[in-house]
């Protein structure tokens, strides 16, 4: 097999075994009235079978990106899906909520492993521009359009089949990426003066990330003014402040404080956690309109985010890489949040009475074109200027900021749309017109983000000039302005 068919093999199982990971942040959500009937989850319980995940996935983002740096990206890279994959089973399995809830915990675990260190795994194999654009192009799809298949994934196991096989379909698939990964991933660069692992920064930062979470997730239910929440939170801000600090003093820290002082990659992060704000909520809010307003059933609404999967994937498979190329990051980066900024403001005036053709579909196809086009840039400009020694490390930066994001901006959200729909009813709104009122201001509130994403991004953001061979080997390279 010549160099260039292993490098794109390489890519394509390192999708796979993310696009695994990415998927079970959202394969759950159509499925859990099932989950909660056939196990006998209560209602508040029942959120554990996503905060379990969440909080696990988000708290060890940066610490397996830093080991795959220090031990090597492919070992770190196998045992989470080894890890994932075992958990899957449990998953599916499970006779209980206690089981079901520690096995998500365990896949969260196996999933930060996986995905912290593999854009770095991909940015080492695809040195020449043009290709790590087309591969961006690739693995963006995966982390943005994972959101579109795993609510259509989800609906479709869910409503052919049961809920346990949202879980099971992981496992021949987990087992197939480990085998392939073993032969076609380069093997591992051992540093030779690695230093020792930060292991108190180590625990500041992964309990601080996992309190932020755990309050986040859990501020729209007992209030974001209650004691409780307040308290998480700030031993949240405390404890990052303290590995901060520690970061700043220690001869080998975990993460480098000047990674920040690196003007793309804080820009690229501030453009993430806005976008990832609006994104998770519009997965979230948009299945719930088709559930509870439209009245949809699992299937139906899985089947309803075909079309964003597949403009989804031919804008990143086929044009992202193409725009960049042609002109540069900023401006595919500020067309693409704008497009998806419509998107969500569309779907702020869908009205109790939608029609999927009118109010939903033209909603779907935007926000899949906008994420297509946009995410290829903001993965390139977030790590376009890491060296490769610490590529493990920004890879897990980008995916934390995204975590983080998501999270905080579905809550928010989620707290914003609570609040309408209580307010409306208490003016004597009907019951449907109420909560549709919810789910629009809080799709107006997610446009706002995306759209200030694509301003700051647009305006701020200064990546390197992309260079592309010539055609000819007696011309010089080509210089491609970044625009």
């Amino acid at each position: 097999m010549n160099d260039v068919r292993a490098r794109w093999l390489a890519l394509y199982v390192l999708c796979l075994g993310d696009l695994m990971i990415v998927l079970d942040t959202n394969i759950v959500n159509v499925a859990l009235p099932s989950i909660q009937g056939d196990l006998g989850f209560s209602q508040t319980a029942l959120a554990w079978v996503v905060n379990a995940y969440m909080l696990t996935f988000g708290g060890f983002l940066l610490l397996s990106g830093r080991l795959g740096d220090l031990y090597g990206n492919k070992r770190v890279f196998l045992g989470g899906l080894v890890a994932f994959t075992v958990a899957s089973v449990a998953c599916g399995l499970a006779p209980t909520p206690e089981l079901l809830v520690v096995g998500r915990a365990v896949q969260g675990l196996g999933g930060a492993a996986v995905s912290a260190v593999a854009l770095a795994l991909i940015m080492g194999l695809f040195s020449d521009p043009a290709e790590r654009a087309k591969a961006m192009g690739v693995f963006g799809f995966v982390m943005s359009g994972g959101g579109a298949v795993g609510v259509l994934l989800g609906g479709v196991l869910t409503g052919l089949l049961n809920w346990h096989w949202i879980f099971l379909v992981n496992v021949p698939i987990g087992i197939a990426v480990w085998v392939l990964a073993r032969r076609v991933l380069p093997t591992d660069e051992v540093l030779e003066e690695r230093g020792p692992l930060d292991v108190p920064g180590a625990g500041l930062v992964t309990l601080a990330l996992m309190l932020a979470v755990y309050g986040v997730v859990g501020g729209n239910e007992v209030g974001w003014g209650s004691v409780r929440t307040l308290g998480i939170l700030g031993a949240a801000v405390v404890l990052l402040a303290a590995f901060v600090w520690r970061e700043s003093v220690v001869a080998h820290p975990l993460v480098p404080l000047r990674l920040f002082r690196l003007r793309n990659v804080s820009i690229s992060q501030f453009v993430g956690v806005l976008w990832a704000g609006g994104m998770f909520a519009w997965f979230f809010l948009s299945a719930l309109y088709l559930q509870q307003v439209l009245g949809y059933g699992a299937l139906a609404v899985g089947l309803a985010y075909l079309p964003t999967s597949l403009v989804m994937a031919l804008c990143s498979l086929k044009l992202s890489d193409r725009l960049v190329m042609r002109f540069g990051i900023r401006t595919p980066l500020t067309v693409g949040l704008g497009l998806a900024a419509a998107s969500l403001a569309l779907f702020s005036r869908a009205p109790v009475g939608g029609s999927f053709v009118v109010d939903v579909l033209p909603s779907m196809l935007l926000l899949g074109l906008g994420a297509g086009i946009a995410f290829n840039p903001v993965l390139l400009a977030a790590m376009g200027d890491v060296e490769p020694h610490e590529a493990g490390l920004a890879s897990g930066v980008v995916n934390t900021s995204f975590m983080m994001g998501g999270a905080l901006g579905l809550a928010v959200l989620v707290a914003v749309s609570s609040w309408r729909t209580t307010s409306l009813t208490g003016s004597g709104a009907a019951p449907l017109e109420a909560l549709n009122g919810g789910f629009q201001l809080a799709f107006g509130i997610g446009a706002l983000f995306a759209l200030v994403a694509a301003v700051v991004g647009g305006a701020l953001l200064r990546p390197q000039p992309m260079t592309m061979p010539a055609a000819d080997e007696g011309d010089e390279e080509i210089l491609v302005p970044v625009h």
